[in-house]
């Protein structure tokens, strides 16, 4: 009888295994299988996938971002290299030109050296020549005296000098005269037959300024066939009448290619003479120079034109009678 018992407990224990086992799968089962509404999770499926969509074409935009801002990198690094290239060559340059500058330098201090030099050599040379006391009476720049505070032009403006090359090399003459002096105390231009370049300023001085000297030249080309006469002799005149005062330094300096005066030389000297108080240099109001531009042509184994020779002789003697320098200019060019 003990025998039996012990078998039929082995037994509902087993049953309850498998009982338990099968409740269990059953609520596996239902944990696993969909519940609800079908609806529903169709639109939260359709919802999950809308979303993982957007977030890959996000994911595919900055992918192509970074593509182009790599691109931009790559470029931004070439520019920078080829920036660091430029003034790589540049400071090379920089450093040549600061040689050169060096080199240059120090040649300008040798050849500075070498003139003070030879200066000082002239000096001990001129002291034995000519004495320790010996002082340069007056400032020459070209053999023509600068010492004047106040210059009058006398130009020849009549029809020989109209013609283009004429008239360029006497304007070169006027500004190169012109530039001789930095600064004057008073100015004036007059042509050959006594007429002022600027009309408001007769018997005036014109104020010496850059800005004047430019509004001279722009009037100066608008000057030509203005006068009659190429002697100079009648400016001269409206010149020393018109602006000589007593302690005044006045220069004159006259521009003229031709003598077609109905007087002589010789009485033209003699008017100027008495009008300037000059006597072979001394006691003169103003010094007078002749600028004589060649109209006339002297060629080697010809006769001069005796007119020519009248016109030379004149501005020679009115130079050296009235304390100035006589420049014969013997070509156009």
């Amino acid at each position: 009888m003990k025998r039996q018992r012990r078998e039929l407990q082995e037994a509902s224990i087993s049953f309850l295994d498998v009982i338990s086992c099968g409740f269990g799968a059953i609520v596996l089962l239902l944990v696993i299988a969909k519940v609800g509404d079908p609806g529903a999770l169709e639109e939260a499926e359709e919802a999950l996938r809308g979303t993982v969509k957007e977030f890959q074409q996000q994911l595919f935009d900055v992918r192509g971002e970074s593509v182009v801002l790599n691109d931009q990198l790559k470029s931004r690094k070439e520019q920078l290299s080829e920036l660091i290239e430029r003034v790589a060559r540049l400071k090379a340059k920089l450093a040549s030109v600061d040689k050169q500058a060096a080199t240059i330098s120090l040649s300008q201090a040798r050849e500075t050296e070498q003139l003070q030099l030879v200066m000082q050599i002239l000096t001990e040379e001129m002291k034995r020549l000519v004495g320790p006391e010996f002082k340069q009476q007056n400032n020459l720049i070209g053999g023509i005296p600068v010492d004047s505070d106040y210059i009058i032009f006398v130009i020849d403006t009549s029809g020989s000098m109209s013609e283009e090359l004429s008239w360029e090399r006497l304007k070169k003459e006027f500004i190169n005269i012109l530039d001789i002096y930095p600064k004057v105390k008073g100015l004036q231009i007059i042509n050959t037959d006594g007429e002022y370049l600027i009309d408001a300023t007769e018997k005036e001085w014109i104020s010496d300024s850059p800005k004047m000297r430019q509004e001279i030249l722009k009037r100066f080309d608008n000057w030509k066939r203005s006068s009659i006469m190429s002697s100079p002799e009648k400016g001269l005149y409206t010149a020393i009448k018109g602006f000589y005062r007593p302690n005044l330094k006045i220069s004159i300096y006259s521009f003229s290619d031709d003598f077609d005066s109905g007087q002589s030389v010789a009485g033209i000297i003699k008017t100027i003479d008495n009008l300037n108080r000059a006597h072979l240099g001394a006691d003169r109001l103003v010094r007078i120079h002749n600028i004589g531009l060649p109209y006339w042509n002297f060629k080697k184994g010809v006769t001069p034109n005796p007119r020519a020779i009248k016109f030379a002789n004149l501005l020679r003697e009115l130079s050296y009678n009235n304390g100035g320098t006589f420049i014969g200019l013997n070509s156009l060019n």
